[in-house]
């Protein structure tokens, strides 16, 4: 029987195109570090795998300590979780809300596990003619009728991040209302100036916060499925370790983040390449007649003169279609930026679509 072929709403499906076409995509649609796994994280990946005949530690004590030390929080303020993902619908699933506010366009995992729950979701339009930018008009979308609220910091699939003034505002409203806050900062330590624009100061203080982060990204783990949630109220990261089923993070996984915390050098190249490749990127997408949104992402989000998933594909290339994103639409796209000759690739790419397209 032929293999049925799946159309995912997330990118790096590197598996079915590989099951279709018998070889490994240049895969644009993952906006994971192009850099890979570090070396140091492998290997400690790999020794744990000499104990996995023993359960995992189920509170994850050892990575939740690191975790701390690395964050400057305190030990019960770390909770760990099968990649964000999985921290995202647990924090639903233990707040139970009825009506929640998502921006639009964002990560459509928020939606998924409050429309699961059963929630009203209330959207915020971000208007292309501001470049996808949030403003005060956020503020007035944070009413007291809401339960809970998402924040993506930097908004993925717009690459965009909420000026400091306006999150430290948007917070203060969501306390003020009784409005529980999720923030969402997996994308945000590709920033060099991260600690500016992240909520994680105020969660000493504010207990209905909670910030979402994770090694998926950043330290390319896509595939050991690890990330943690930070919130000063240790009563609620109970609840959510709860909603949920246990030993969910692997002991390579916890071995994995222990040694991904010690990868400074790592994420200091990783910045460096990021900070050097995304506007050279942006550059070569705009001379070829695409609409470029300037985000401080590892990504950026793109509309193009011309259809690009399907002949893309036939050349080997995966980008991530965005048009199941609430606000957006067909020829949009979101590329990750990766090493020089991979992104003139890409590029070059595309060239060929255009000038076939337009004769």
């Amino acid at each position: 029987m032929e293999e049925q072929i799946i159309s995912l709403p997330h990118g790096g499906d590197w598996a079915g195109f590989a099951a279709e076409c018998g070889a490994l995509p240049l895969d644009f649609s993952a906006s994971v570090s192009p850099l890979g796994l570090p070396e140091g994280v492998r290997d400690a990946a790999a020794q744990a795998l000499r104990e996995a005949d023993r359960y995992p530690d189920p509170l994850c004590r050892a990575l939740r300590r690191a975790i701390a030390a690395e964050e400057e929080v305190e030990e019960e303020m770390v909770l760990c979780g099968c990649g964000a993902a999985d921290l995202i619908w647990r924090v639903v699933w233990a707040r139970r809300p009825r009506r929640t506010l998502v921006l639009a366009p964002t990560f459509s995992e928020y939606e998924s596990a409050l429309r699961a729950a059963g929630c009203v979701v209330v959207h915020s339009a971000l208007r292309r003619e501001a470049g996808f930018t949030a403003g005060e008009e956020l503020l007035d979308a944070l009413t007291p009728e809401l339960d809970m609220a998402f924040f993506c910091q930097p908004n993925n699939p717009t690459g965009r991040v909420l000026p400091p003034a306006l999150l430290e505002a948007a917070l203060a409203r969501c306390a003020q209302a009784g409005i529980f806050a999720v923030v969402d900062e997996c994308f945000l330590d590709f920033l060099d100036h991260a600690a500016a624009h992240s909520a994680k100061r105020y969660i000493a203080t504010q207990f209905g916060l909670l910030v979402v982060k994770a090694f998926t990204k950043l330290h390319a783990m896509a595939g050991l499925r690890l990330g943690y949630a930070l919130c000063g109220d240790q009563a609620f990261l109970e609840r959510m370790r709860c909603n949920g089923p246990p030993w969910v993070v692997s002991a390579p996984a916890q071995a994995a983040g222990i040694a991904a915390l010690r990868e400074q050098d790592y994420v200091a190249r990783v910045r460096a390449l990021i900070r050097a490749e995304r506007p050279h990127l942006a550059e070569g997408l705009a001379a070829l007649g695409c609409e470029v949104i300037p985000g401080e992402a590892n990504f950026l989000l793109f509309r193009a003169p011309v259809p690009l998933l399907e002949p893309l594909r036939k050349q080997g290339i995966l980008l991530r279609g965005c048009a199941n994103f609430r606000g957006l639409g067909p020829q949009w796209y979101r590329a990750a930026v990766r090493r020089p000759e991979e992104n003139q690739c890409l590029l070059g790419a595309i060239k060929t679509v255009v000038e076939e397209t337009r004769t």
